[in-house]
C-alpha cells in the first residue's frame, strides 16, 4: 500500500475512536501537537525515525513527552504507530485526520490568490462570500501574487475560479488576435 493510503487508514481509525468518545476536536488538537513537534524538532523526528533505537525506548520517550498533556487514547495511538513501524507517517496521519474533521464539520480550505495584501475586513468578506458560494464554511488561505495584476483567483480542491485581471487581459488579447480585422 502507498503511504497516503496507510496514513488515511490510520487517520480514519483515530477519527472513529475520537467520534466514539465524542472528542473529535481534542484528538485533532492532540495529533496536531505530535505532528507539530515532529515538524519543529528535528532531533525528536530523527529519534523516532531511527531504526537503531528500539521500539521500547521510543515508546518510553513518547509516554514521558505526551503522557500528561495529551489524551491517553492518542498517546496509545502513537505507541501503536511505533509498534507497527508507521511513526514516520504521523505528520501525514495528522493532515488526513484534520481533513476528515473539516469534512465532518462542513469546512473547506480554499487557496485565495490576490495581487495585493488584504486587510482584515476584506479577508472576512472573502470568507463570507466563499462560504455562501460553497455552501459550507470556507477557510481562506490568502497568498499575494502581483503577477495576477488584480482580481482574485480561488482554488478549492481541483476547481479553480480565475477572476484575475491577467486572465481577462489574456482573453481580450486572444479575441483581438482571432478577430477578422478589415484590411
Amino acid at each position: 500500500m502507498r503511504d497516503d493510503t496507510i496514513a488515511r487508514n490510520y487517520a480514519e481509525a483515530l477519527f472513529d475512536l475520537a467520534a466514539k468518545h465524542d472528542q473529535l476536536a481534542e484528538f485533532g488538537s492532540a495529533i496536531g501537537t505530535v505532528a507539530e513537534l515532529l515538524e519543529t524538532d528535528p532531533k525528536f523526528s530523527l529519534f523516532l525515525a531511527t531504526p537503531r533505537v528500539d521500539a521500547d525506548a521510543k515508546k518510553a520517550v513518547v509516554r514521558k513527552a505526551f503522557g500528561g498533556t495529551l489524551p491517553q487514547l492518542v498517546v496509545n495511538f502513537v505507541l501503536v504507530t511505533i509498534d507497527k513501524r508507521r511513526q514516520r507517517l504521523l505528520r501525514s496521519i495528522s493532515a488526513q485526520y484534520h481533513a476528515l474533521l473539516d469534512a465532518h464539520m462542513g469546512r473547506e480550505h480554499v487557496q485565495v490568490t490576490v495581487a495585493r495584501p488584504l486587510d482584515d475586513a476584506a479577508k472576512t468578506m472573502v470568507a463570507q462570500r466563499l462560504s455562501a458560494s460553497l455552501g459550507k464554511e470556507a477557510i481562506p488561505h490568502v497568498q499575494v501574487d502581483p503577477d495576477i495584476l488584480g482580481g482574485i483567483v480561488v482554488r478549492t480542491g481541483d476547481t479553480i475560479f480565475d477572476g484575475s485581471v491577467r486572465r481577462r487581459l489574456d482573453g481580450m488579447r486572444r479575441r483581438l488576435l482571432e478577430a477578422d480585422l478589415p484590411q
